[in-house]
């Protein structure tokens, strides 16, 4: 399944994310110049190997994880063209460029293969949690092998008893004589927990001190790595990989500490303060999750569209035509095409305020970005499997891969209702509400350059309403309609974003930002009201 850059929608929609100076200090032909080295990394070395992750998966050889044939040589690829580290400092081996201009670039590798692509997602996840939390002690001896790809990173908090609820964990450090700490335990889910990328793996563990109080207050984050610093291998090892519906290529590890009398960590950040530290991790995740679904949404998008203009069944004008001129087809096509470029500047913005210090507004759209475009990258693969038809729901196509791949992607790195939760009872309140009236406040300010500014402010005013009644409503009522109001912001702002390109002078943009209100914002009302049900009737 053959796969082309996305390139001029992605430079164009930094352009309406960021205006006409693309990254102030960054020239924009630079910008340019990586979007396309990086896409054609992704389409020539990346893309191919997808569907062989897919089919030979990963296996257990004598305690060794072995991946599928191809994957660690683009890791040796990729790290040695320096992607890995486009938005580390330089001191440790990055080129300290914004996120924003990381996030378009990974845009394209998710696209070309999501699976192999969660090994630098991770890694750069954990780097973030180390630049932020970590002695400078750790920093030196982990970080330049890290940012360079010498080794990688994973996260490691789920465990048997404890999913989404961490306060469950069990995971034990005690303190060892020389400052460090011996962890046993157990964590399952554990992606790229171990592989034949690096002999050098560094796990972030979750796990419990001694005097730790009960709950997620008594948390504690260590640094756990596969070889210690004498080289030796450290006490932990891979206790089994799961079977998946899909990201077949990617091992997924269950994690067994302290045969031996206990694993060496090193705590990161202060004692008890661990979900702090992760959380700085796993929002960097978060955001990544949400561009994995862009890159699904846009693979989806590109193979259904390829179909509908090769398959030709049907008559008009009584001519046999291709399928993509059939009326429901072509909706479907226009949908996935307006879908995939609102996700994409939901992606962008998320990013661009990461870039710009803006800690509340990056934490605002971080839900959003992660939940609302991995629910439409489940609904675009499915998309796409009903444009193929029946060849759509066979292997060889490729897009079936697609659905089973994306069905992850509102679980993990926090299950999309608990992102809805989150933007509803935590990021909605903070600043007193002032993060989101910012938000519509930039919204509502752009009303009078856009074209489509008055079907944007009807939505808007809309949203506004279920806003200021949704934080007035009772805790159950919250709960209930946090996954529809998180949809409906969603809409909004990639309704906007649409709007904006559109202002650019694109064609094609102001098409698919008309079809979305005609056929996207109009549904505000009713998602209003279902909103205002809150809990009614749901028991």
């Amino acid at each position: 399944m053959p796969f082309t850059p996305p390139v001029a929608d992605q430079l164009l929609t930094l352009q309406a994310v960021l205006g006409s100076d693309l990254l102030p200090g960054l020239d924009d032909e630079l910008v340019e110049q990586l979007l396309r080295e990086g896409g054609r990394f992704a389409a020539g070395v990346l893309a191919p190997l997808n569907q062989v992750g897919d089919r030979e998966g990963t296996w257990l050889d004598n305690g060794v994880v072995r991946t599928a044939t191809g994957f660690a040589d683009a890791w040796r690829q990729f790290t040695e063209a320096g992607w890995l580290g486009l938005p580390f400092p330089d001191e440790f081996g990055g080129q300290g460029l914004p996120w924003t201009v990381a996030t378009a670039v990974a845009d394209s590798f998710n696209a070309a293969n999501l699976t192999w692509y969660l090994a630098p997602l991770l890694t750069q996840g954990a780097i973030e949690a180390l630049l932020h939390h970590a002695s400078d002690e750790l920093k030196a001896r982990y970080l330049q092998d890290m940012v360079t790809g010498v080794a990688t990173g994973a996260m490691c908090l789920t465990e048997p008893q404890a999913g989404s609820d961490l306060g469950a964990l069990r995971a034990r450090a005690v303190p060892a004589d020389n400052g460090s700490y011996r962890i046993t335990g157990q964590k399952i889910y554990i992606t790229f927990g171990d592989h034949d990328f690096t002999e050098q793996v560094v796990h972030l563990v979750l796990a419990r001190l001694p005097d730790a109080p009960e709950g997620s207050r008594g948390i504690s984050l260590f640094l756990v790595p596969k070889r210690l610093p004498d080289g030796s291998r450290n006490d932990w090892r891979v206790a089994g990989l799961e079977k998946k519906l899909g990201i077949h290529g990617s091992p997924t590890c269950v994690i067994a500490y302290g045969d031996h009398g206990g694993a060496t960590g090193w705590l990161v950040g202060a004692p008890h303060a661990g979900l702090k530290c992760m959380f700085t991790m796993m929002n960097n995740a978060r955001l990544n999750v949400g561009v994995e679904g862009l890159g699904i949404a846009e693979r989806a998008l590109q193979a259904a569209s390829a179909y509908a203009a090769e398959r030709r069944q049907g008559k008009r004008g009584g001519a046999t035509v291709p399928i993509g001129e059939h009326p429901d087809v072509a909706l479907t096509i226009t949908r996935m095409q307006a879908t995939t470029s609102a996700a994409r500047g939901i992606c962008y913005l998320t990013a661009a305020a990461l870039d710009r210090g803006d800690q509340t507004m990056a934490g605002l759209l971080t839900p959003i970005a992660k939940a609302w475009c991995t629910d439409r990258a489940v609904e675009l693969a499915s998309d796409a499997i009903q444009v193929h038809g029946g060849m759509g729901f066979v292997e060889e196509t490729g897009v079936a891969q697609l659905l089973r791949d994306a069905r992850i992607l509102p679980i993990y790195e926090g299950t999309n209702g608990i992102q809805a939760q989150d933007l509803v009872l935590r990021k909605l309140p903070q600043e007193d509400g002032q993060t989101v009236l910012r938000l519509f406040g930039q919204i509502r300010a752009r009303l009078p350059a856009l074209a489509l500014g008055e079907e944007i402010g009807a939505s808007l005013d809309v949203l506004e309403a279920s806003t200021r009644s949704l934080r007035t409503a009772s805790a159950d009522d919250q709960a209930a309609a946090a996954s529809l109001y998180l949809t409906l912001i969603g809409n909004v702002v990639g309704g906007w974003l649409l709007a904006e390109k559109a202002a650019l002078g694109d064609l094609e943009s102001d098409r698919l930002a008309r079809f979305w209100a005609a056929r996207v914002l109009v549904q505000a009302q009713g998602q209003a009201a279902a909103i205002a049900s809150g809990a009614a009737f749901i028991r």
